[in-house]
């Protein structure tokens, strides 16, 4: 199921979903701090949960022929906050799987930081386009979004704009198999990341995700996540 709706989704649920902006730390001990993301038209959801490992409380992702994820309650300023950190797994990678196309546009973990509209800051054009939306969904779209991304495969540019939208940048920080099976700690700055995507500043307030899917190419893969935070 090819997921043309999920920009649109993604606008519905983080809008209603920004809590107060913190610092941002989760070890995975519960999902009580987390939501679930779904999508109309794609019956099979990938499976979260809290298992142990060496006595760790880690999230497991299970995804086959499937799409869904989990969204943080709280939201964070990314100029307060604009290093985010987390350790993660991967059992395999896709082997349809493209970062470049919305065929292949799964992977099996990636990790969402959304940024949030501010009409405030917007020129006129922009904000008759958000207004617009607006009367539409009953909500701004999110001005933004980076996907820090396990590609699937070796890929020319570390940044590649989002098959779906020219406001979503996929970053890559592993692609392919080499690595697959290993503990990965990562270390992004998204202020950096976001000026290098974009060429210009990032809005103040984002919030955090997490999806493993596969609707796309019909495979399966499982992922695991140690802990993820946003801090400096």
């Amino acid at each position: 199921m090819k997921r043309t709706i999920l920009p649109v989704i993604i606008v519905l649920i983080f809008t209603a979903i920004y809590g107060r902006s913190v610092f941002i730390r989760d070890n995975f001990d519960s999902l009580k701090m987390w939501k679930p993301l779904t999508f109309p038209k794609i019956k099979n959801h990938s499976r979260y949960s809290v298992i142990k490992e060496n006595g760790k409380s880690v999230l497991k992702a299970e995804s086959s022929s499937s799409a869904s994820g989990l969204i943080y309650k709280n939201s964070f300023n990314v100029y307060d906050y604009p290093v985010i950190r987390w350790r993660w797994k991967v059992d395999n990678v896709y082997r349809k799987g493209n970062a470049g196309t919305k065929s292949g546009d799964d992977y099996p973990m990636r990790i969402y930081v959304v940024f949030r509209y501010n009409p405030e800051k917007a020129g006129i054009i922009e904000k008759a386009r958000y207004n617009a939306a607006k009367l539409i969904y009953g909500e701004y779209p999110p001005h933004s979004s980076l996907n820090y991304i396990w590609a699937n495969r070796k890929h020319k540019s570390r940044i590649i704009t989002s098959a779906y939208t020219g406001r979503a940048k996929m970053i890559i920080m592993q692609e392919g198999k080499t690595l697959t099976g290993n503990w990965i700690t990562e270390k992004a700055d998204v202020l950096a990341d976001y000026r290098k995507a974009f060429g210009e500043d990032p809005p103040r307030d984002a919030g955090l995700a997490v999806m493993s899917d596969s609707d796309n190419t019909g495979e399966s893969t499982t992922a695991y996540i140690d802990f993820i935070e946003a801090g400096n």
